[in-house]
């Protein structure tokens, strides 16, 4: 407001504001500039993919998917007040993680906390805090986070330490915080993820009880990107 409030009074003075309207206009650009410092705090915190949003997906690429369902995730919050859960599934390329990447940005510009994590990378820190006899603090500090994006389940190798880890997780935030995974493989093939059958029906079924599912089909962006680039050379 310090900065701000001789140039705006200049302005006022010219087009013949009332006191309040210049008040009103001075605190409009304070809450503007808390809430883009709010932004990029909480976008840095996240770790999204970079430039990933609902504006840049190209949602012609997969003329099956009907984006009506996740652009209103996006506008409404609801769903994570009711710690619901998200499941994009899909062969490798057809834009889940970038469509995870879009959920997560609209749920921080409406004031959530978002954290992004490669399945791989989050499922080495809840072992590693495991071996410390911390997974319980882990999981707590994880809770802070209204929404936790977990992109790649698939590529988690099946072992029982591993998959144990991630069953825990997965428990631990059933009807209590959101979960947004990614995976390559539909349910069926869950199998190859867990270590046995049982922890895979248990998985499963805490993931999708309270979960909007969206199976998404099409070409992989990326070797649509390469035929296109070597038709130009």
């Amino acid at each position: 407001m310090l900065n701000h409030w001789q140039a705006l009074e200049e302005k006022a003075t010219q087009e013949g504001w009332s006191y309040s309207q210049f008040l009103q206009a001075l605190c409009q650009l304070e809450a503007e500039r808390k809430w883009a410092l709010r932004l990029q705090r909480a976008l840095k915190e996240a770790q999204l993919p970079f430039g990933k949003s609902f504006t840049s997906f190209n949602f012609a690429h997969c003329p099956s998917l009907n984006p009506a369902p996740l652009l209103q995730l996006a506008q409404d919050i609801d769903w994570l007040e009711r710690a619901e859960n998200l499941v994009l599934l899909g062969p490798s390329g057809v834009g889940k993680t970038h469509l995870a990447a879009a959920v997560g940005r609209s749920a921080i510009e409406l004031g959530k906390r978002v954290k992004f994590f490669s399945a791989t990378t989050l499922v080495q820190q809840l072992q590693y805090a495991k071996l410390q006899l911390q997974l319980p603090t882990l999981l707590a500090k994880l809770d802070r986070f209204d929404l936790l994006i977990v992109d790649d389940l698939g590529y988690v190798r099946k072992s029982e330490a591993e998959t144990s880890v991630l069953f825990e997780l997965i428990a631990h935030r059933y009807e209590r915080k959101s979960l947004l995974v990614t995976a390559n493989q539909p349910f069926s093939q869950w199998d190859a993820i867990f270590s046995d059958s049982t922890m895979t029906v248990a998985a499963v079924d805490r993931l999708v009880h309270h979960a909007l599912i969206i199976d998404i089909q099409g070409e992989s962006f990326r070797k649509q990107s390469a035929v296109e680039r070597s038709g130009l050379k």
